[in-house]
């Protein structure tokens, strides 16, 4: 989603108008009192939300609510020492409390010269989203969705199911003198489910997307068919003895746990601060097969949930953190870079795409001889140097490039670095969830492990 920026004196809605006015208002307010009470440098934000959400319970619709939300987040520095506050209310004596709150947090720290605050930026109102909701078309597109799922897949349970529209307005402000508003709005919906038929069912599973908009049924969107589908096929389900070596084909919602994973353990705050990263000295060298590229763009159209500026008050730019295999940076604040010397992330890699490849989805799995597609993993954190191992959850084997039996009690296990370099196809397709754009992709030399 590209945002549209405007002045502050351009803002037309007059609804919106009077709430960054009153949120302007409240970090004035803060920040006077915050100067007076000693504080050299400071960061503020605050913002005012609406949720309108429908909810499905046990396969029937049982409630509809609206949500109103207030949040204020306070940094200050006094001198080195930094404090940090967050409240979700606006009352006068919140504000104050908050105040004194912030200030006793940073006179009890321990100094640190590496916190800074982001230079200024021109004052800047971004617009962008479905600002103003729907509610009836909204809720017509869930009623659709249900009423499909109970005439196309009749094995399934829907557990729960919420949509809503959200949108708000938020102003930030730091002691450089950016400010910053933001005016947005998105639809969500979320979905977890299970497959039943008599005493048999699946395990629960989770799907979800957010939009712009609501000319698409919601069963078209994302992977939301193909799991339903592939749910109903996961209540009969086999075990296989033994264990080999073979090809793990991972959905869009696996690779991204699997590539946050490897960006965690290699390219993070806390790796790069620890010296922990076995990508420490790999900026500029292959890292993963040359076909692999990973992006974080925010302002790419199919990213909903994105981001104008970062939380540190940069201006968010887009960028590849893996350009053909070869690593760029990392995935670091300012504060670590400040520490270590490195740069800055351009943004604050929530964004992310990876480049598609040139084959079918069909024909990367007709070219697996043997191997496993899995739905999602369950297992705990990856090891320094990326080694993992876990549950195959929503899983199915493949034999002779042919996805067939429901898999139960399957292991997988392999290491995250080697994965990158393993890679065998990346599909042509794309999946869009609103907060990522993913392919499917396969990898090679995965232990597959039975009873």
């Amino acid at each position: 989603m590209l945002y549209k920026t405007i002045t502050f004196d351009q803002i037309e809605n007059e609804e919106h108008r009077t709430t960054i006015s009153y949120l302007r208002n409240v970090l004035r307010r803060c920040v006077d009192n915050l100067v007076k009470a000693g504080a050299t440098r400071y960061i503020c934000s605050a913002s005012k939300s609406v949720n309108n959400e429908f909810n499905v319970d046990g396969g029937e619709f049982s409630l509809f609510r609206t949500q109103f939300s207030d949040s204020l987040s306070l940094t200050v520095f006094i001198g080195d020492k930094k404090g940090t506050v967050n409240l979700n209310s606006f009352e006068d004596s919140s504000l104050d409390e908050a105040v004194e709150t912030v200030i006793a947090s940073a006179n009890a720290a321990e100094p640190d010269p590496d916190w800074q605050v982001a230079p200024r930026e021109e004052p800047t109102v971004f617009v962008g989203g479905a600002v103003v909701g729907d509610k009836e078309r909204l809720f017509e597109r869930f009623r659709e969705f249900m009423e499909t799922v109970k005439t196309d897949y009749p094995l399934i349970m829907m557990e729960q199911a919420i949509t809503n529209h959200a949108s708000w307005c938020s102003v930030y402000v730091n002691s450089s003198g950016t400010e910053f508003a933001t005016i947005g709005g998105n639809y969500d919906f979320e979905i977890m489910f299970s497959g039943h038929e008599g005493d048999n069912a699946s395990s629960f599973v989770v799907e979800g997307i957010s939009e712009n908009s609501l000319d698409t049924p919601f069963i078209e969107k994302g992977r939301i068919a193909a799991v339903l589908d592939e749910t109903q096929r996961q209540i009969y389900t086999k075990t296989f003895d033994g264990k080999f070596t073979g090809t793990l084909l991972a959905p869009p919602a696996l690779l991204a746990d699997l590539l946050f994973s490897a960006i965690g353990n290699f390219t993070s705050d806390t790796a790069i601060i620890n010296k922990t990263s076995i990508w420490l000295d790999k900026i500029g060298k292959q890292v993963a097969d040359p076909r692999l590229t990973v992006s974080f763009n925010p302002s790419d159209e199919r990213i909903v949930h994105n981001e104008a500026y970062s939380n540190e008050g940069y201006r968010s730019k887009d960028y590849d953190l893996i350009k053909n295999g070869t690593l760029t940076g990392f995935t670091i604040s300012a504060y670590t870079a400040n520490k270590t010397g490195f740069d800055r992330a351009p943004n604050d890699s929530g964004a992310i795409i990876v480049a598609p490849g040139d084959k079918p989805l069909d024909e990367m799995i007709a070219s697996i001889k043997r191997g496993i597609f899995v739905g999602r993993f369950s297992g705990g954190s990856p090891s320094i140097n990326g080694d993992f191992s876990g549950v195959a959850k929503n899983s199915f084997l493949i034999e002779d490039g042919k996805i067939t039996s429901a898999l139960s009690e399957t292991m997988i296990s392999g290491n995250l670095a080697d994965l990158l370099f393993n890679i065998i196809d990346i599909s042509k397709e794309t999946v869009e969830n609103g907060g990522a754009v993913l392919p499917y992709i396969s990898f090679d030399n995965i232990t597959i492990s039975g009873k």
